[in-house]
């Protein structure tokens, strides 16, 4: 019944059948087999684009190799605008600087430059691209690299490559096309990928700093491991003298150090050190002083004559001017007397059985400032149920959150209180309490902790 309602209704409207049989073609519609054949050619780049983008995602995702990727990138941007050399830049926020490890005709050598130098700096900084004819008629363009490789710029072509929220994360510059500028097909082309680019840079970027950081853990640990030793595995065993230590290490190694030295059957020497700063470097100073301070100890006995050498053997050693505060005790164990040198050191407290203390302050300036400094030695005769604690001022100086500092009146409180205790008992209860007060405070340093109980 519809098709007869139809029917009917052009019978009875002529004029409407003319019109729809004169209608023109819809909107969008070709008008002529031409105009045909240049939507189809339209739509067939425009697929051939997508096509060649997806499959140039592929590519610069199939390697998390840095140096590699970079060659794929210049590879495909310079084939596909025909440029004859390329530089990937990446840009480092941080630094303020540019780098490349990889350049067409530079070899394998790694490039840097600071943000704003040359047109490739300026392009990391601004954002703008920039396409010269000749890139000698601009004057932010460094010829120096030309002269040092035998080449000639022409046309260049510099572009940052930015990342999904707009980020420069690189440039990439294309020199010389033959026989004429780069055009606009070129840039549009870059433009294109230049996301895909940046994707493939981060990935590659990260996955080349977790290795990094894989490779400096592996280190550190293996350091650490050499580090600790250096270090005593246990306090001696003495009839004279019940000793403890507790040791920690804010990074994997760090700058404080202990040691227990014997020179002679009656006479027992020790250590308490703190190299400025922490970390590999500070540890490597260290070691310097355990190897350095046991050579000596075998030649010389004098407390005052083993600081002397010692400090102008550190500082024609550590180059890098670090100093360390010192102290240094020697026990006359049948005599019950502790000879001492304080080199700027934490003053270690003498808690005495009546409760009263005493500082041990007697010596001179921290190891490695000037040469020929001289030192003053300090004496103390003991009594049994005298206690030494001797640390370093990641003890003392460990922080609250407001920063106050845990001192030496709280660390002999600890002591006083656990004073009938064994040594070790005491070293651990300061250790814990100096640790527990400056729990998620402003200041986190190295700790060495030591108690001697004279028996």
């Amino acid at each position: 019944m519809g098709t007869r309602s139809r029917r009917s209704a052009k019978a009875d409207n002529p004029a409407g059948a003319s019109a729809a049989a004169t209608a023109t073609p819809a909107a969008g519609a070709p008008s002529s087999l031409d105009e045909a054949r240049e939507q189809l050619a339209q739509q067939s780049h425009v697929i051939d684009k997508l096509q060649f983008l997806v499959e140039a995602s592929k590519v610069l995702n199939s390697t998390l190799d840095l140096p590699e990727l970079i060659r794929i990138i210049l590879d495909m941007a310079t084939r596909e605008t025909g440029a004859d050399r390329g530089t990937v830049f990446l840009v480092d926020h941080e630094q303020k600087q540019i780098w490349s490890l990889v350049a067409h005709g530079v070899g394998a050598s790694e490039i840097r430059l600071p943000m704003g130098k040359g047109i490739a700096g300026a392009v990391a900084e601004s954002g703008e691209i920039v396409n010269l004819a000749d890139a000698y008629d601009d004057p932010r363009f460094d010829r120096n690299f030309d002269q040092r490789f035998g080449y000639r710029t022409h046309s260049l072509l510099c572009l940052p490559i930015r990342d999904r929220d707009d980020k420069i994360v690189g440039v990439l510059q294309l020199l010389n096309k033959p026989e004429r500028s780069f055009d606009q097909d070129d840039v549009g082309f870059i433009q294109d990928l230049s996301v895909h680019f940046a994707i493939a840079l981060e990935n590659a970027r990260l996955h080349r700093e977790s290795l990094e950081r894989q490779k400096m853990e592996r280190e550190l640990q293996l350091a650490r491991s050499i580090q600790q030793s250096l270090l005593p595995e246990a306090p001696p065993q003495l009839e004279a003298l019940d000793v403890a230590v507790c040791y920690q290490s804010t990074l994997q190694v760090g700058g404080d150090y202990f040691d227990f030295l014997f020179l002679g059957p009656d006479t027992l020497c020790y250590v308490v050190a703190d190299v400025e700063g922490k970390g590999v470097a500070s540890a490597m100073i260290m070691s310097n002083l355990q190897a350095t301070l046991r050579a000596i100890v075998k030649h010389v006995h004098s407390l005052e004559g083993i600081m002397f050498m010692l400090n102008d053997s550190i500082i024609q050693s550590a180059r890098s001017r670090k100093f360390m505060t010192m102290f240094i005790g020697l026990f006359d164990l049948p005599g019950r007397g502790l000879h001492f040198v304080n080199a700027g050191h934490v003053p270690p407290m003498v808690v005495r059985k009546q409760g009263e203390t005493v500082a041990l302050r007697e010596g001179g300036i921290p190891v490695g400032l000037f040469p020929q400094s001289r030192y003053e030695r300090g004496f103390l005769k003991l009594e049994p149920g005298d206690v030494i604690l001797t640390c370093t001022d990641g003890i003392v100086e460990a922080a609250d959150t407001q920063g106050e500092q845990y001192e030496s009146s709280r660390m002999v409180a600890v002591a006083l209180e656990n004073r009938a205790r064994s040594a070790k008992e005491i070293a651990e209860a300061i250790f814990s309490d100096a640790v527990a007060f400056s729990d998620k405070g402003v200041h986190q340093d190295d700790k060495v902790m030591m108690a001697i109980k004279v028996r």
